[in-house]
């Protein structure tokens, strides 16, 4: 990578659009991408790149000298913007602390999600499989796959909560099925999505970041007995929750963004996974009587 001096004259809608250019995607006709907060026309300074854009992570990137933040999630709490209007008309304390940081920053934030998804392999994806160890199988079509094994179920929910950081982590299925291929479905994508995947006979664990428990998640359930009795393909599930399973593909866009603007100073600022585990509070051993 050629490193050139620091551009005082690049501007935040610069910045995005020579990312877009370089990209190549073709633009979805409805997309979350773009500048979201702030003003375009801001002179760049530094850039922070993260999965979500949280009041500390927004913080940390102040902190880090950028006044530039893309984040692959949304800052406002939708992923369209719907509940925006209700939060606004309610007043919210939240959102308008957030607000008021980053107007106070002089901050913009530029939402880059759906042509990071729409590459050819999926930026996500690819950047979790790395994590992972992994490499995507390029002839699986119309999914991300992963030769993985032989390893077993519990084996792999184990190594994904280990290598992403995936700290309220859970799987579904049974703990010594043997595992050979993995598909994954990273972040929120769908019930639908989610249940094709499972049924593709070269997929034996789907490995997602987060779903409707009474529908992927129920479904896999259902889909792990029929294995276990024999009346059908043995099947597993690894939920591993939102932001670390798209952790290493917000990481992955840093390190492709640095290629497209060198002359810009940019930090990957790591999310944290939005729960933390309840740990059961052991109890005194009870005194035995007399």
């Amino acid at each position: 990578m050629t490193t050139r001096p620091h551009d005082p004259t690049l501007t935040a809608a610069c910045l995005a659009s020579r990312a877009a250019a370089a990209l190549a995607v073709t633009p979805r006709p409805t997309t979350v991408d773009g500048l979201v907060v702030g003003d375009p026309g801001t002179l760049v300074r530094g850039v922070a790149v993260t999965t979500l854009a949280t009041l500390e992570v927004l913080e940390r990137a102040v902190a880090a000298g950028a006044n530039v933040v893309v984040t692959h999630e949304p800052p406002d709490y939708d992923h369209t913007g719907a509940a925006v209007p209700d939060l606004e008309a309610e007043g919210d304390p939240v959102l308008a602390a957030k607000r008021a940081f980053v107007a106070d920053h002089g901050l913009v934030v530029w939402r880059a999600h759906d042509a990071w998804h729409d590459r050819r392999p999926d930026g996500v994806d690819e950047g979790t499989a790395r994590a992972l160890g992994w490499s995507l199988d390029p002839a699986a079509e119309g999914a991300s796959v992963c030769e993985v094994g032989p390893t077993t179920l519990g084996e792999l929910a184990a190594h994904v909560a280990t290598a992403l950081g995936a700290r309220t982590a859970r799987y579904v299925g049974d703990p010594d099925q043997l595992v050979r291929r993995v598909g994954l479905d990273l972040g929120f994508r769908g019930f639908a999505r989610n249940r094709a995947l499972l049924r593709r006979a070269d997929v034996d664990v789907v490995v997602v970041g987060e779903a409707h428990e009474w529908e992927t998640q129920s479904y896999a359930l259902d889909a792990a007995h029929l294995g276990t009795t024999g009346r059908g393909a043995p099947k597993g599930l690894v939920v591993a929750g939102h932001v670390p399973s798209e952790q290493a593909g917000a990481a992955l866009f840093a390190d492709w963004l640095r290629d497209v603007v060198p002359e810009v100073p940019v930090t990957f600022l790591p999310a944290p996974d939005l729960a933390r585990p309840a740990l059961p509070t052991e109890r005194p051993a009870e005194r035995p009587a007399g």
